[in-house]
């Protein structure tokens, strides 16, 4: 019996993010502002996971993330795994972290804060990693699951 297999091209320089719930993956391309004309980037769906059912895949040639743009993947797909590649080869593997404070990536869904009425960046506590619960640093108020909105 012959087994067929679909490859996806390899990328020479770049990133490539592993393992996003596959619902999520368009989500996650947003945030990568993947607009350059020119730019190699590949996007997978639907595909086969052992760990998630269906999973999403993103290679995006000459991109390495920005600690912003790592932070928001985090909140909207806590699995997916970051691949640095180099000269065709992953020269480093991480699953994604939040970090411990998050500074002008999150809204804050109180109406009343200070964050939503005047011109500061918006700063929470990460009180909890996966799922992701957040803490307002001006308003204290907590947030988490469908609060969670991305500025």
């Amino acid at each position: 019996m012959t087994v067929k297999q679909l490859q996806v091209s390899a990328i020479k320089n770049g990133t490539v993010i592993d393992h996003i719930d596959s619902k999520n993956t368009f989500k996650v391309a947003d945030i990568l502002d993947i607009k350059h004309e020119g730019q190699v980037v590949l996007i997978g769906m639907n595909l086969s996971s052992r760990d998630l059912g269906k999973k999403g895949i993103i290679k995006i040639e000459g991109k390495k993330l920005t600690p912003e743009e790592a932070n928001k993947i985090a909140l909207i797909a806590p699995d997916a795994t970051l691949n640095i590649i180099e000269d065709y080869e992953a020269v480093d593997k991480k699953r994604v972290s939040l970090e411990d404070e998050l500074v002008g990536i999150v809204k804050c869904f109180n109406p009343n804060c200070i964050s939503n009425h005047e011109p500061i960046r918006t700063h929470f506590h990460v009180e909890r990693k996966d799922p992701p619960h957040l803490r307002c640093h001006y308003c204290e108020r907590s947030m988490e699951g469908k609060d969670i909105e991305l500025l």
